[in-house]
């Protein structure tokens, strides 16, 4: 277990949000495989208190969670997630050039064990492009794009489904993605999924108030950025 706190982004006597490292898992489950480092548990000792998660984040994405630190508190904004009066916006950066703003509606199922599918709607938005000379399959070059990515519904794996189902691929993601270019970044030294829960915006539950929280992107996510020659999304959003 490491010694690093997690990033407090926001923080008050009902509720948090925290930056969640990439490559942690939230809590222990069927697929922990003996592992003993969970961000529940580092939760609970760094805040000394009880903690319940509002929602999850799969382990290879970083960024913004939101948790409470009593019952009713997680009810409430449970409630508020259900009811989709919250704002999500990802950061992902992805194989080739999709159009600059489109909607996904594409229903998914919800993952092992859970074959029914279900509405699932992703809005994206393009903020950067980027064009290596590297040549991939029939082409000459390589091109990427930094996206933001606001999911709507709240289904397994999510954005990267929705990637994967109009090929433009998420760089990094191992299950869904394209291994020609996941290798590519390896090579270079960016080992992580490119995939960032960036900004979290709801009503706080006790004073019915906007809560705007924004989690920077940790180093591997940022090299990726200066290997394309993309800016800050701060500076394109």
């Amino acid at each position: 277990m490491s010694d690093e706190p997690i990033e407090v982004l926001f923080s008050d006597e009902y509720c948090a949000v925290i930056n969640k490292p990439a490559g942690l898992m939230a809590h222990a489950s069927s697929l922990s495989r003996g592992e003993d480092d969970f961000l529940l548990h580092r939760l609970r000792d760094q805040f000394q208190s009880k903690v319940h998660l509002i929602h999850r984040l799969d382990r290879a994405t970083s960024g913004c969670v939101l948790i409470a630190f009593n019952a009713e508190t997680a009810s409430a904004l449970g409630k508020t997630f259900m009811s989709r009066d919250v704002q999500k916006d990802y950061l992902a950066i992805c194989r080739g050039w999709p159009e600059e703003n489109f909607t996904i509606d594409y229903a998914l199922d919800g993952g092992p064990g859970k074959p029914e599918k279900k509405s699932a709607v992703t809005e994206f938005k393009r903020l950067a492009t980027a064009e290596r000379d590297v040549p991939s399959a029939a082409h000459e070059s390589s091109r990427y794009a930094l996206m933001q990515c606001s999911p709507i519904t709240g289904r397994f794996r999510q954005i990267r489904r929705h990637l994967k189902h109009i090929s433009h691929h998420l760089i990094g993601d191992t299950s869904h993605g394209d291994g020609r270019h996941n290798r590519a970044f390896r090579m270079l030294g960016v080992h992580r999924m490119l995939l960032h829960a960036w900004r979290l915006e709801f009503t706080h539950p006790a004073f019915g108030v906007a809560i705007e929280a924004e989690a920077p992107m940790d180093r591997e996510f940022s090299k990726a950025l200066d290997l394309l020659n993309i800016t800050s999304p701060h500076n394109l959003a």
